[in-house]
């Protein structure tokens, strides 16, 4: 059954995601569950989200990066490897263009999971950046143990393999848009330019919607 839902889940994100463009507040996707509790003397249902779970990378410049250092920020995270031939230039180059919008945001990280641990070390990762042309900590590039990068990519509803095909695992190309409370807004292909400038639009939406005087 909960196998179900995440592909419900995920069938809704792409078509929403696809058919849709900035709004005045982006949907909340993932699994859901309910609850009931007290507010204000009287029984109410609430909706429980899915959301990003704990984890614990290093990043390009060797500091540990938890689920906290992301605390009270909207992020986009994507997997790649710093060898891809493909897909990881095209999608990088236009996360450049994200990068750039929003480098000077305090409320607004980019993380970008590498699925090669092995390969990409910490001296490697920083190489990497230097080459893209990005500092500071807006945009963190991180490895860790290649079970825990498969295990968290399910909670974003990106495709896993079954254990023969680990190495084509998440490796699709797509970005997706995280809240302040660790929820999934939004997913896109990270090879395409207009969904990425897309992408920007929702951010600037996401980032409105929890603070209005925020100009778009």
């Amino acid at each position: 059954m909960r196998k179900l839902a995440t592909l419900i889940g995920v069938i809704l994100l792409y078509a929403a995601c696809k058919n849709g463009g900035t709004q005045a507040t982006l949907p909340i996707y993932g699994n859901r569950d309910t609850k009931t509790i007290t507010k204000d003397g009287k029984q109410v249902v609430d909706t429980i989200y899915q959301t990003i779970p704990a984890f614990r990378f290093v990043n390009q410049y060797g500091d540990s990066i938890t689920q906290n250092s992301l605390k009270g920020d909207i992020y986009v995270a994507d997997f790649f490897f710093t060898t891809c031939p493909s897909i990881c230039p095209i999608m990088h180059r236009n996360m450049l263009k994200v990068y750039s919008e929003f480098k000077n945001v305090s409320d607004f990280k980019i993380i970008s999971h590498s699925i090669d641990p092995k390969h990409d070390s910490v001296p490697i990762l920083k190489k990497y950046a230097d080459g893209l042309g990005i500092s500071g900590n807006s945009w963190w590039l991180l490895q860790g143990k290649k079970d825990d990068t498969y295990n968290l990519s399910a909670s974003y509803l990106v495709r896993r393999p079954e254990e023969s095909a680990k190495e084509l695992f998440i490796h699709d190309g797509y970005f997706v848009l995280i809240d302040k409370q660790k929820r999934i807004r939004g997913s896109y292909d990270g090879t395409d330019e207009k969904d990425v400038a897309r992408m920007i639009g929702d951010i600037k939406t996401l980032r409105a919607e929890t603070n209005p005087q925020i100009a778009q």
